[in-house]
């Protein structure tokens, strides 16, 4: 099987979901990371590994939702609750602003009062203070949330968002695109469809956005995979995701707990997604959540870019996971696994090398 598949993906031709889930349950780690790694060469032979300046800014904890996975929401009447006002966030653009910062990853809870007029106020503002930093916020979960406490459609909202200036959408909420798995592990949110109806409707629109996958909790071998086509499919209609990112649940602090995925089973995902998106160009590592080590190991299994210095990050830290890094840490870890490394914008544009 393993010569099939490797002749097929030398040829540049796609793998089906029978192979991909014999590469993910059968073949051996380094077979699937040198494959994986022979498409990161090709698709980038300039040996650049990239990464944003961005914050992400949780505006507020509050979320209807309730997901069992996550150990970051609070209910509106709790001590600890918040929402930050619109000068708070300023504050926090402005600091993101001073490093040279230009993305703002902006998501919050479903939260129950914050319609559309909010946002759109909060966007407007911001594009006007701060033209250089690109709003890349806002979940399909949030979208879709915001559109029916306002009373209009999804496609209007985003329309609307748009207009007052969201200029891409990240993936998350994506958690796995199998409706029973999200009905196990965030019984409240919205299915897969809703998810992707979303990411289609933004790249309609011109919008980019990314994909994600939070795996390690209670799906299935054949659920990662069915996730990973789905991806692909909504990208051969649209061609509008710019990267795809991978992440493992972190169950501290959460109501779902358990274990989660190790080092190697977070390997060969990463690999069988740079191997199954062969029509995505970027594959994120996460040292949010596997740290700097795993993170230079990554870039050896198909990933390219390790995303951003994220100056603030609350949802991970919240389960217990809070790596740091600074700008000069990330050129470092870059350099030091063999790559040059890259600071670009959201759309993945080389700013400046290292």
């Amino acid at each position: 099987m393993f010569s099939v598949i490797e002749q097929k993906i030398y040829a540049g031709n796609p793998i089906d979901r029978d192979e991909a889930l014999w590469l993910l349950t059968e073949a051996d780690l380094l077979q699937i990371g040198k494959l994986a790694d022979g498409i990161r060469q090709r698709k980038h032979p300039d040996n650049r590994v990239t990464f944003v300046v961005d914050r992400n800014v949780n505006y507020s904890n509050v979320c209807e939702s309730k997901c069992r996975f996550c150990a970051f929401y609070r209910n509106a009447e709790d001590a600890d609750a918040y929402t930050l006002d619109y000068e708070e966030i300023f504050q926090k653009v402005q600091e993101l602003v001073d490093h040279d910062g230009t993305q703002l990853l902006m998501q919050g809870g479903l939260h129950p009062t914050l319609t559309i007029d909010w946002f759109e106020e909060l966007f407007r503002r911001l594009n006007e203070r701060f033209p250089q930093v690109q709003i890349h916020s806002l979940s399909p979960a949030e979208v879709i949330h915001v559109a029916r406490l306002s009373g209009i459609g999804m496609p209007e909202c985003l329309r609307r968002l748009q207009a007052a200036g969201l200029a891409s959408v990240p993936g998350g909420g994506a958690e796995v695109l199998v409706d029973s798995v999200r009905q196990e592990i965030s019984p409240n949110k919205i299915g897969w469809r809703q998810w992707a109806g979303v990411m289609e409707e933004a790249h309609r629109l011109g919008m980019r956005t990314t994909a994600t996958m939070m795996f390690g909790s209670r799906e299935k071998q054949e659920d990662i995979v069915e996730h990973l086509f789905r991806i692909r499919e909504i990208q051969a209609r649209t061609g509008g995701f710019t990267a795809f990112i991978p992440w493992t649940f972190q169950p501290d602090n959460t109501e779902l707990g358990g274990e989660t995925a190790g080092g190697v089973e977070y390997l060969k995902v990463l690999a069988l997604a740079r191997i199954v998106l062969d029509n995505i160009d970027n594959i994120q590592g996460s040292w949010v959540t596997q740290g700097e080590r795993m993170a230079q190991v990554a870039l050896f299994f198909g990933a390219n870019d390790l995303g951003g210095t994220m100056l603030e990050e609350n949802v991970v830290a919240a389960a217990g996971c809070s790596f740091r890094i600074s700008r000069d840490d990330l050129v470092r870890l870059i350099r030091d696994a063999g790559f040059i490394p890259a600071r670009r914008t959201t759309e993945y544009k080389v700013l400046q090398d290292y």
